[in-house]
């Protein structure tokens, strides 16, 4: 499971917005089997503050699901990236 070049230029637009405010400072970005994680750190001697990831539906008809996890707390959960990133916003 991966990114698509859509969903990381929209990810990649929130970043950039908040390392021009001096809030995040590195990423990192992993594929795993069945989940693609965009992992955002404050410095890169840390643990990430959130970690967004797609998890990947089997099913044809059901869409990937999109999660913001801080450590293994679950923030926000939601079909939609746009949701995703919204409340990614909204915690200045």
């Amino acid at each position: 499971t991966t990114f698509s070049k859509g969903e990381l230029s929209q990810i990649l637009s929130l970043y950039g917005t908040r390392v021009q405010r001096g809030e995040w400072r590195d990423y990192a970005i992993d594929s795993l089997q069945d989940m693609a994680v965009f992992s955002i750190f404050r410095s890169s001697h840390e643990k990430p503050i959130y970690s967004v990831t797609k998890i990947s539906s089997r099913s044809l008809i059901k869409p990937a699901q999109y999660v913001v996890y801080s450590g293994s707390e679950v923030l926000k959960r939601s079909a939609s990236l746009g949701e995703i990133l919204t409340f990614l916003e909204e915690q200045a």
